[in-house]
């Protein structure tokens, strides 16, 4: 299959569960994939609803889906930050990163990647950075390709 059958757009509201159903298939993200309640959106957690709401508002924030033949096999998230340190420079955050296990090592990943990267630079953002589970060796050789680097330790304290 060609990435070229596949495009990047902004997510829409109707996206929800397809987007919930990536995250479901991740075996690797257990706390993504808590278990979803029922509601008039589909298998939709707690709150999934409203966050999608919040994300799509904020101009600084957006959700995004890799489409094949009208069906979501990839999204992710960027998100822009603007810091005081390096002279009040933008920092691009990419997250929820996920490509349909059926579709993996098909191009999906470096088109969302490549969407992102396009879209930082446009918005003048100093880098783009990401955080990525430290099981997915996989995944950072894919990073790694692309031109990220390993220079940070990543931390995360749940708080619930």
């Amino acid at each position: 299959m060609a990435e070229d059958s596949a495009q990047i757009r902004r997510a829409r509201p109707g996206d929800l569960g397809g987007i919930v159903a990536l995250f479901a298939d991740d075996e690797a993200s257990s706390l993504a994939a808590q278990p979803a309640a029922s509601s008039e959106h589909g298998r939709l957690g707690p709150g999934q609803v409203d966050a999608f709401a919040a994300i799509d508002s904020d101009p600084n924030n957006q959700v995004y889906v890799a489409e094949r033949e009208g069906k979501v096999v990839g999204t992710f998230q960027l998100t822009f930050i603007r810091q005081l340190s390096y002279g009040g420079c933008l920092v691009a955050q990419v997250e929820s990163v996920h490509v349909h296990s059926s579709q993996r090592s098909h191009g999906i990943g470096r088109l969302m990647m490549e969407f992102a990267i396009v879209e930082a630079r446009r918005r003048g953002a100093l880098r783009i950075q990401l955080t990525s589970n430290v099981r997915r060796t996989r995944a950072h050789e894919f990073y790694e390709r692309l031109g990220f680097r390993a220079s940070h330790k990543g931390m995360k304290l749940y708080l619930r």
